[in-house]
């Protein structure tokens, strides 16, 4: 049997949780642009949490913005979903099954504009929620009275202000949108864009006093790895278990984290976070946003070409290696962590460090080096490089472990030019495919057989990391030494 809320009643399966009847009585509260599994699997489940513990008491109306793909799946399902999620949590196993009753429609822009502006009249809307990718927030100069308007932030705008002429400028009727796109400060950047948008489409003073003084852009850092649907052995022997059949189900780790810019009002309008430490919400998300970008994300990134050329093709398949794990333990607790331009608490970084190391070990989730090596140049450049600095600032001796993993990323992007634009490395006679707007000039500057020359002009090249690593002592001469260590063919 397919899920959905008839067939509710027929799942009474040990482990399951199961959404009681009376919760999709409650009023729609959110607007959410995205139905991507992000979005589903960590503020929709905080949502969902909150509503089965009776404290926030409001579901989601979903935006699907993008022409592909249809809606179809949520339709027959009630809009219900399983988010099935496994992880080590203090080196122990633990799961959960839920039955999420969050979103009570899913609605396309492209068809059903009319029933989204009716949205943004209700009197029940508290929250708009976004994640449409890095490149949603970005000024489009169009007119927002289109049907739809083509951008998100024009999207936005024609939402807010078709609710002020709903509530005639009401202070009480303004919204607390929280961006959840991976950019620094998402929510201030969209607020300016959509203020920009507004003054270009000549909309009247009183509506851009309501814009900026009755509603709140929140910045907010996300953190989850939600891969997606199970493959489909794992879907098979779920739905063979549970008894019904999910095309919507979604795997996702244990660990969450929902950091929020805000204040007391703020906290107040998200009464969802008071049901999970996940959720934080705070005058200030610095910290977590550098705990995660160094800890998490620069240990992925230092990590990942080393790990690839070693023969590991996902995250889990390193961590199951003694020499592999004793390498990554050093880099995160010996170098990152000391490193971290940020006032950090030591306890509080490792603990932080440990709960990474809990994640890269979870068995449940396949995530991939080759996935995390897109752009990696620039993950390299954002992630990795105010931690080098930091470094040589604290230490002014080399990191052996960042010296190892920058080796690596070397050789891995001594890539070739191939068709249609694509660039490829080979490591053991076999391809693989290098997504990186560097490419060309890494293929360039590997025409020259020479690998030391080689090193030393990328190290140089202040284009690529706005800084000359040249010139940290001892540096270059640690990497060209890693280099002949991990240089395969």
């Amino acid at each position: 049997m397919i899920l959905s809320k008839y067939n509710l009643k027929r799942i009474n399966v040990e482990g399951v949780e199961v959404p009681a009847e009376h919760l999709f009585e409650l009023p729609e509260k959110v607007l959410q642009f995205g139905t991507g599994v992000l979005l589903r699997g960590l503020p929709d489940y905080y949502i969902d949490k909150a509503n089965r513990a009776g404290i926030f008491n409001g579901r989601v109306v979903v935006v699907k913005s993008t022409d592909t793909g249809t809606v179809d799946d949520f339709g027959k399902q009630d809009n219900l979903y399983t988010i099935y999620s496994k992880g080590i949590v203090n080196g122990g196993q633990v799961s959960e099954q839920l039955i999420s009753s969050a979103i009570s429609r899913v609605l396309s822009a492209a068809n059903e504009w009319d029933e989204i502006l009716d949205v943004a009249r209700k009197p029940k809307l508290k929250v708009i929620i976004s994640n449409t990718t890095e490149v949603g927030i970005k000024l489009v100069k169009e007119d927002v009275r289109k049907h739809p308007p083509v951008s998100f932030p024009g999207k936005l705008l024609a939402v807010l202000y078709e609710r002020y002429m709903a509530f005639n400028g009401s202070p009480d009727s303004g919204l607390v949108i929280i961006p959840t796109e991976l950019i620094v400060d998402n929510g201030k950047k969209l607020e300016a864009i959509v203020l920009e948008l507004a003054h270009l489409n000549k909309l009247e003073p009183d509506f851009m006093d309501w814009l900026e003084s009755s509603n709140s852009f929140c910045n907010s850092l996300v953190d989850r790895i939600v891969p997606g649907r199970p493959d489909n052995a794992s879907k098979d022997e779920l739905e063979s278990k549970n008894g019904y059949t999910d095309n919507l189900g979604i795997m996702a780790e244990t660990y969450s984290l929902w950091a929020i810019e805000g204040d007391d009002k703020i906290k107040e309008v998200l009464s969802f976070g008071q049901v999970d430490e996940g959720v934080v919400i705070t005058p200030d998300i610095e910290l977590f946003r550098e705990l995660k970008l160094r800890l998490l994300n620069g240990t992925h990134t230092l990590c990942c070409a080393f790990a690839y050329l070693s023969g590991f093709k996902t995250v889990k398949d390193a961590m199951d290696d003694a020499q592999f794990t004793k390498f990554i333990t050093q880099l995160v607790f010996d170098e990152i962590r000391p490193a971290i331009p940020y006032k950090i608490d030591d306890v509080v970084a490792t603990d932080f460090a440990n709960k990474v190391l809990d994640r890269f070990r979870n068995p449940y989730i396949r995530h991939e080096w080759l996935s995390i090596s897109v752009q990696y140049s620039t993950k390299i450049k954002m992630r990795v490089i105010p931690l080098l600095l930091n470094y040589y600032k604290l230490n002014n001796t080399v990191p052996a472990c960042m010296a190892k993993g920058f080796a690596a990323f070397i050789r891995f992007m001594r890539v070739k030019a191939g068709d249609e634009g694509q660039y490829t490395g080979t490591i053991d006679n076999e391809e693989y495919k290098v997504t990186d707007s560097q490419a060309g000039y890494f293929a360039k500057v590997w025409e020259n057989p020479d690998s030391d020359a080689v090193i030393q002009n990328i190290l140089k090249n202040k284009d690529l990391w706005d800084a000359d690593l040249d010139i940290l002592p001892g540096f270059t001469a640690a990497v060209i030494e890693q280099f002949k260590q991990v240089n395969k063919g």
